[in-house]
């Protein structure tokens, strides 16, 4: 049997779990049980031994209406060492996140809060990058929401998603720089790209530095191009074409690049994760735990 040298950290929303599974042979075994009421977005930190994972809160009053009370905690490899490093009140409701490896940051989306936000590894200098809106009116219009997020230190941009109504087909992905142009704010920022509009419902994103290419995942219905696996070459990026490598999704969310960049993995609400093809879109199911799972993000952790 063939020993891969990685695993696939998956997070369980209902069940509040995150999930180690062997990409080769779909065994999962519960690695922690997350005290979040509504886990979302995982990541790896392998040099530091650290997984960083949101905290979404609990929804009041619909699905729109959330507390102020979603937090980011840190979490041993290992299960052990619990810390909530972005506090309940500093964030209102994060969504995907990732790592800045480079200058040790995190960066993570808050959907109602509707902005895109970033810290140190250990939660201090939190910083607001963009500000979409403000207010429960505001927070009333899903166009404003923002979701999943990528980051390219190395050419200076991050990436999100604005994911639009659900299943509405206004999803759009934006980038700006890292670096905030001098004398501007979150909230009136001039460089800010819109790279592509009219999506599905767009969520989760992931860079691909080897192959060249951004990906991202897709809710929505089949019939408006959702629940597929999405790429667009960076190269002349929000001008290269969108291309489908795969679909069948119940309600995607979270993706995964595997180590050998030939294949990236996916994980939806009905509880699978698929393993895609790069070069030939082949579709594997990896993994069915049941929609019961609710999976939402995902992440590789190197096996040690």
């Amino acid at each position: 049997m063939k020993n891969t040298n990685y695993s696939i950290l998956a997070l369980a929303a209902l069940g509040q779990k995150i999930l180690k599974i062997n990409p080769e042979t779909g065994s999962a075994e519960i690695l922690i049980n997350t005290p979040g009421k509504s886990p979302d977005g995982i990541v790896v930190d392998n040099v530091h031994g650290h997984i960083y994972a949101t905290n979404m809160g609990v929804p009041t009053g619909g699905e729109t209406l959330y507390n102020n009370d979603g937090s980011i905690e840190r979490i041993d490899l290992d299960g052990s060492n619990h810390k909530i490093i972005i506090p309940v009140g500093g964030t209102v409701t994060p969504k995907q996140l990732t790592l800045d490896r480079k200058n040790e940051r995190i960066y993570w989306c808050d959907r109602e809060g509707m902005r895109v936000m970033s810290a140190k590894y250990d939660g201090s200098d939190v910083l607001t990058l963009v500000e979409r809106g403000k207010g429960k009116e505001d927070m009333m219009d899903e166009n404003k929401h923002c979701v999943g997020i990528a980051v390219d230190p190395d050419s200076g941009y991050f990436y999100w998603t604005q994911k639009g109504p659900a299943k509405g087909g206004n999803g759009r992905i934006f980038r700006a720089k890292i670096e905030m142009p001098k004398g501007e704010t979150a909230t009136n920022r001039t460089d800010i790209e819109l790279l592509y509009e009219k999506l599905p419902e767009c969520i989760d994103l992931e860079l691909d530095f080897v192959n060249g290419y951004l990906y991202w995942t897709d809710r929505g219905v089949d019939e408006i191009g959702g629940n597929t696996l999405n790429r667009a070459k960076l190269e002349n990026i929000g001008k290269s074409k969108v291309e489908i490598i795969g679909s069948g999704h119940k309600e995607a969310i979270g993706l995964a690049i595997a180590p050998d960049h030939n294949s990236v993995f996916t994980a939806d609400l009905g509880g699978h994760i698929r393993q895609f093809d790069v070069n030939t879109g082949k579709q594997k199911m990896i993994y069915e735990g049941g929609k019961e799972l609710l999976l939402t993000g995902i992440t590789i952790m190197a096996n040690h």
